[in-house]
């Protein structure tokens, strides 16, 4: 009798799996893969990378890549510090760490928790020893011992009463040339109308957390933004929203100006309406500001950095921004995960390259690009929150 119960559970669960797996494989975008990384990119937990071995990474000539950290988990944001360390976030575990590669063999054996106990830490920013750190509802900043690689104060909470709902938590920070705290929040949803105008906007405060105010409004989700070397312009990556097909919206690369407004919920790519928000504000279809350049839909740019100009950087690589895809989610293939690099001409014109490839293996995902920083010698630093690694992308001609 027992033996029956169990083989008609048995035949019951069976079946209700591969009824699931049928109906994820013809309802979502990219059958069982595509469902892990929805859950993936909607959750914020880690699905299950394809391993390293099985990718050939893509490169311009010259440049290498190595592995130089694993089995981080939801590796964030990142940071270089004076001593060539690195200081990354790990969102999942609310944790800040500190990766030292004391020998100098190219792989950071050291991994030490900085800060721990924090709701979704994300971005990061240095202000000479002051480091500064977002989680989902507030920016903090502690100072830091570059050389020992030690925290040497106490956190000092600057900002705590951000809003933050179920997705586009992740609060991104950057301090600009002029020493000013800039904060990207994402929306609250995919497309609505939410009451805190301080939602799918960009702001900007003093460094000590004062005068916190909104500088630019409609971004559906900033996760990165930097300034230029050469003009000290802001540029900012934002994901523009789901469910309207695999060919729009694109995601955006804009220019950010003090009080400009950025389209959504209403207005996206060219300032094309949304199919269901776009009648309700007509009126904005005029200040609306279209994107600098515009990203294959739900490429997912995260993380932007303008290379900076040292002596062994090629030539190709000046006036350029280097941008991690973290890779589609809801489309019928997989498109993204990769880092590209933008290139400015005198005219600021932007023209679009691949740098960084083959993420997408035939075995599903190696891993998400994120983040990328760069050292004093040119090195370049990229975090991965599916394969929980950073990878070291040198130029060696």
């Amino acid at each position: 009798m027992f033996r029956s119960i169990i083989k008609a559970l048995s035949g019951i669960l069976i079946t209700a799996i591969v009824i699931a797996s049928l109906y994820i494989s013809v309802t979502v975008p990219g059958g069982i893969s595509g469902f892990w990384t929805m859950i993936s990119a909607v959750s914020g937990l880690n699905q299950s990378a394809d391993t390293v071995e099985n990718s050939a990474f893509s490169l311009p000539a010259g440049f290498h890549v190595d592995i130089v950290a694993e089995d981080l988990g939801y590796a964030r944001f990142i940071l270089v510090t004076k001593n060539n360390d690195l200081i990354v976030s790990i969102a999942d575990i609310g944790q800040i760490l500190l990766l030292e590669d004391k020998d100098g063999n190219g792989t950071t054996e050291t991994h030490s928790t900085l800060i721990e106990g924090l709701n979704g830490p994300q971005g990061l920013a240095f202000d000479g020893d002051w480091l500064y750190f977002s989680e989902s509802d507030k920016v903090s900043r502690v100072l830091f011992d570059h050389s020992s690689g030690r925290l040497t104060g106490e956190i000092e909470p600057l900002i705590t009463d951000l809003p933050y709902d179920l997705i586009h938590k992740a609060k991104i920070i950057g301090i600009s040339p002029d020493r000013k705290l800039y904060i990207g929040v994402g929306s609250p949803c995919n497309v609505c109308e939410p009451e805190d105008p301080r939602y799918a906007a960009m702001l900007r405060a003093e460094l000590d957390g004062s005068n916190p105010h909104i500088l630019a409004t409609g971004l559906r989700n900033t996760v990165g933004f930097d300034w230029t070397p050469w003009s000290g312009e802001l540029y900012a990556t934002s994901n523009s929203r789901d469910l309207l097909g695999d060919d729009f919206p694109p995601d955006d690369l804009n220019l950010i100006v003090e009080g400009g407004f950025y389209g959504w919920p209403y207005y996206h790519g060219d300032n094309v309406p949304d199919p269901e928000f776009g009648d309700k504000r007509p009126d904005l279809a005029a200040v609306a500001i279209p994107p600098a350049h515009k990203f294959r839909p739900h490429n997912a740019p995260l993380g932007i950095h303008f290379v900076e100009d040292y002596a062994n950087m090629p030539e190709h690589l000046q006036r350029t921004a280097l941008v991690a895809l973290h890779g589609s989610w809801n489309r019928s293939t997989l498109d993204g995960y990769k880092v590209v690099s933008l290139h400015w001409d005198s005219e600021e014109n932007i023209t679009r390259r691949d740098f960084l490839s083959g993420f997408i293996t035939a075995g599903g995902v190696l891993g998400r690009p994120v983040a990328i920083a760069q050292d004093q010698q040119g090195h370049f630093y990229i975090t991965d929150d599916l394969g929980g690694r950073v990878y070291r992308v040198q130029y060696r001609p």
